[in-house]
């Protein structure tokens, strides 16, 4: 099995984190270490940050993941956009690094009507020009698969492999697999069969040893349909079985899997439990 968990709340502080995450029985959390809706946000305070590490040490959770901010494009081809999204994505390095955080999520960029082919060039370039301003150290910076919603590059894996083979540092990289995304980009994980054909031509692409983490979401939508809609696991379109072919895939067996489903914390703990039901 994976470490599971959950996207948790910093409201009230960056330590209740971990509170949070306790009270759900995370082995993983995720968080945002500032608003997702704002470009800036103020220092993280000394004394937090060192609460936060001491917290984070003798809890269970193993593994925390920083997700970055929904404002951020790093393929908008707008000059004015494009250098706010670099200058908030160094400063969620920095965020992240603080905190000790394992991994960076970020969701790849969109073309706003310019095409994919430039949009996933600016990407990989950016990326190599924010690697050349700040190291990110220990964290390892993970690029989310998307839904295709809009001019969303990242539906396909492709996309993923041709950022990745621009990057002057790709051990420093990595790919983080959301299950909502994948199956509204067109990526069936229905069956057995279907769930291994799909990991095979990722690995075929890019190589499953680059999936770091995961986004456990059941879709609201139907396959295919290109829109990013996430729903509680088990009574959406994807349907319980493909979260066990995950939960039970060695190959993920030290990878964190956290939910980021609709309904708060009550439906976090029904989620986990089915998901725990699910391990063999």
């Amino acid at each position: 099995m994976g470490l599971l968990g959950a996207h948790v709340s910093t409201s009230g502080g960056i330590c209740n984190a971990i509170t949070n995450g306790e009270k759900l029985k995370c082995d993983a959390i995720q968080i945002f270490t500032k608003s997702q809706m704002r470009w800036d946000a103020k220092p993280l305070k000394d004394k937090d940050v060192a609460k936060f590490k001491e917290m984070w040490a003798v809890s269970r959770i193993k593994k925390i993941i920083v997700h970055d901010s929904y404002l951020i494009n790093l393929g908008s081809p707008d000059q004015e956009k494009h250098r706010k999204s670099e200058s908030a994505f160094i400063d969620e390095i920095k965020r992240a690094k603080e905190i000790g955080a394992n991994f960076l999520v970020f969701h790849p960029g969109a073309h706003m009507g310019e095409g994919e082919s430039k949009c996933i060039k600016r990407i990989g370039n950016t990326l190599n020009e924010i690697l050349e301003e700040i190291d990110p150290g220990d964290v390892t910076i993970l690029i989310e698969t998307t839904a295709g919603q809009g001019t969303n590059v990242g539906y396909r894996f492709e996309h993923l492999r041709d950022i990745l083979a621009i990057l002057k540092s790709p051990g420093k990289f990595g790919i983080c697999i959301d299950t909502c995304h994948i199956f509204a980009s067109g990526y069936d994980i229905r069956t057995k069969n279907a769930y291994e054909n799909v990991m095979r031509e990722f690995d075929n692409s890019i190589g499953t040893n680059k999936i770091f983490a995961f986004h456990l979401n059941d879709a609201k939508v139907e396959l295919g349909s290109r829109v990013d809609r996430h729903e509680n696991i088990g009574v959406g379109k994807i349907g319980k079985d493909a979260f066990g072919f995950i939960v039970n895939d060695k190959r993920f067996s030290s990878v964190p899997m956290v939910l980021e489903t609709p309904g708060g914390d009550e439906f976090y703990k029904k989620n986990l439990e089915i998901l725990r039901g699910l391990i063999r």
